[in-house]
């Protein structure tokens, strides 16, 4: 016979003290994050207050004058913050205080209506900021009133952050609520009225309620004593602009300009920037600056990057780098949302699809405040370029969806100008194509000079075909990734066998002749140089060099090839395809040698001369000196 056994539904049991410890201890990596919190549930009693005054006028108390006040006292070791807002009563004291994660702030959202909601300024929603207290106190006393009740209505809360707290009558005559943390030993600093403004300016600068602090007394003049007793003036400590939240219209270009400064630590004014404000599923604001002058710090690994992320005009961190894609990281600037998934700490940033959205949109705002840059202020762009060109390079590997509007944005030197600057763009040379040529040709080399007297770019010149001269050290990698542009190919004219589509019937057929005409020096050369190359073939891509080097179609770069071994990163084994110009006296003169060795060393001479002019390094540089000196003495005896 078996026992009857009924389904129960059990509530989970909490040891209180020890989530207290845990949520202390172990939520909050930053001992000053407490005065964020404490200032952000100040300023959400305000805008409580404020909501509930447009109903009860009289909740005012005829004080609608709302701060928020933040004391230090060095010698009692204590800091204290004030707020003058909506306050609580015994019973709301007992259940928001005494119930860890019990949002009141989440709880007053719930009762708002859609447009209340919008106009709120409410930023706590997890209920557990107080606690944040006990990061740097051992003890806490709560000193409050609710709004509209009378003075014998206060309510003294106290714990020292354990498991217990205690509640007894107060006599408070202003409504609002008065927090004092006695400070731990190690937390002194707290107490330190410069350390308090620091946090302050760092973390709640933009919220919209003063916070005030007690000014220092100016000192004395000359020959004057202090007063014993001075007067105490109170000072906003904050500036409570939170320029982003305010109209287009409303802001002239010397606040953004300033409030650039403030962001970036940057002397100079920005190039440019974008105010936008977006509604609608996901509701946030970004204000985005692009700097004159590249960070001393561009190409380091540890760079500080990204934007200020704030919440309701709360700081939450300095560079969140989950809104703009790695080769967009000289942007600077703020992002302000409340729908963002923050941990309950609010000091990380969690990936979901809200934060890929605005990563998304904020990446194409940033692609189209370029594109406008580009085509109606080029000399400003052209400033851009040559700072931040070679980070915008990096972007179409990293950002496959943006891939044609990044190209459109890059600047070339080509040999249309055979200038160093990177003045070109692609649309540029597409418009300047020859009406058979289907591809965009490029050559890249070791440093400008060596690209532009790229003995691959002869046959080129000769046929007025463009070219792009990359030279940068990003440029090979950038080529990997961008096939195509405008429907045109990409093509690298050091790379695989030469195929012009501008090329007649005739000079292909004069092309075969050569080759035919070549078999045999070809075939000797090869016997020579198996070691050094794959292969040995005659081109037509010459017209002044005795010969050049080709890379495989499917082998990697020789320019990747040097930056990828000067990182100590392992590369491929392969070899190089030797052409040589048939038409060429020194080729010429091999074909008719009849002394081997003789034939040796100038075959030698003629690949490790095609790979100097590439911009390569020789294997054996004594070798090629030797093999040179000897053959200028025999022609000196000649």
């Amino acid at each position: 016979m078996t026992a009857d056994v009924k389904k129960e539904t059990l509530g989970f049991q909490t040891e209180a003290k020890q989530l207290l410890h845990l949520m202390i201890h172990s939520l909050y990596s930053n001992q000053e994050i407490f005065l964020r919190e404490l200032i952000s549930n100040a300023s959400d009693a305000i805008d409580k207050l404020r909501f509930a005054a447009l109903a009860d006028e009289s909740l005012l108390e005829g004080k609608g004058d709302y701060r928020v006040h933040v004391d230090v006292d060095k010698d009692a070791n204590t800091i204290t913050i004030s707020d003058n807002g909506i306050g609580m009563n015994r019973d709301e004291v007992v259940e928001h205080l005494g119930t860890i994660a019990k949002s009141g702030t989440a709880a007053f959202m719930e009762s708002l209506t859609g447009d209340q909601q919008k106009d709120s300024q409410l930023i706590g929603q997890f209920g557990v900021g107080f606690y944040s207290a006990f990061i740097v106190a051992d003890r806490v006393e709560v000193h409050t009133r609710k709004a509209g009740e009378g003075a014998e209505d206060g309510v003294l809360w106290e714990s020292h952050g354990e498991s217990e707290f205690s509640v007894e009558p107060l006599e408070k005559a202003e409504r609002g609520t008065s927090i004092t943390l006695y400070l731990k030993d190690d937390c002194k600093e707290f107490a330190e009225d410069f350390r308090v403004r620091s946090v302050i300016k760092k973390y709640s600068d933009h919220i919209s309620v003063p916070v005030m602090m007690v000014k220092p007394p100016a000192p004395p003049a000359e020959g004057e004593e202090a007063p014993e007793n001075p007067d105490v003036e109170y000072e906003a400590v904050n500036e409570a602009t939170a320029l982003w939240t305010r109209g287009r219209t409303e802001i002239s270009d010397e606040e953004y300009a300033e409030f650039y400064k403030h962001v970036s630590h940057d002397f100079d004014d920005p190039l440019t920037w974008s105010h936008n404000k977006v509604e609608g599923k996901l509701e946030y604001t970004s204000l985005l600056y692009l700097p004159k002058r590249a960070p001393f710090d561009m190409w380091t690994r540890d760079m500080a990057r990204g934007l200020k992320l704030y919440v309701q005009r709360t700081f939450i961190m300095d560079d969140a780098e989950q809104f703009l894609p790695l080769y967009l990281r000289f942007v600077k600037g703020v992002v302000d949302s409340n729908d963002l998934p923050l941990n309950v700490s609010r000091e990380i940033l969690q990936q979901d699809a809200s934060v890929d959205s605005m990563r998304s949109a904020l990446t194409k705002r940033v692609l189209d405040m370029l594109s406008k840059l580009a085509k109606k202020e080029s000399d400003d762009y052209a400033m851009f370029w040559k700072e931040f060109g070679q980070v915008l390079k990096e972007g179409p590997a990293e950002d496959f969806a943006n891939k044609e509007k990044i190209a459109s944005l890059l600047r070339f030197s080509t040999t249309h100008t055979d200038k160093e600057d990177q003045d070109q763009s692609l649309e540029d040379y597409v418009s300047r194509m020859q009406e058979k040529q289907e591809k965009i040709y490029y050559v890249v080399a070791e440093n400008f000079n060596t690209a532009k007297s790229s003995p691959h770019l002869e046959v080129f010149r000769k046929k007025g075909i463009e070219v792009l001269l990359l030279s940068d050290r990003v440029d090979d990698w950038l080529m990997n990734h961008l096939q195509e542009f405008d429907g045109k190919q990409f093509q690298d004219v050091a790379r695989g066998a030469l195929d012009l589509d501008a090329d007649s019937e005739e000079e292909k057929a004069e092309q075969e002749k050569l080759q035919k005409e070549s078999e045999a020096l070809v075939e000797r050369l090869g016997k020579v140089l198996e070691d050094k190359v794959a292969e040995v073939r005659a081109t037509a891509r010459l017209t002044d060099s005795a010969a050049c080097l080709v890379v495989g179609d499917f082998d990697m770069g020789a320019q990747m090839r040097r930056i990828m071994e000067q990182a100590g990163q392992p590369v491929p084994e392969s070899k190089p395809i030797l052409e040589v110009n048939p038409t060429h006296p020194l080729v010429s003169m091999l074909d008719q040698e009849a002394d081997e060795d003789r034939f040796a060393d100038l075959a030698n001479i003629v690949f490790d001369q095609a790979n100097l002019a590439e911009g390569g390094q020789l294997d054996d540089p004594a070798a090629y000196v030797g093999r040179l000196n000897k053959l200028l003495l025999e022609m000196s005896r000649a």
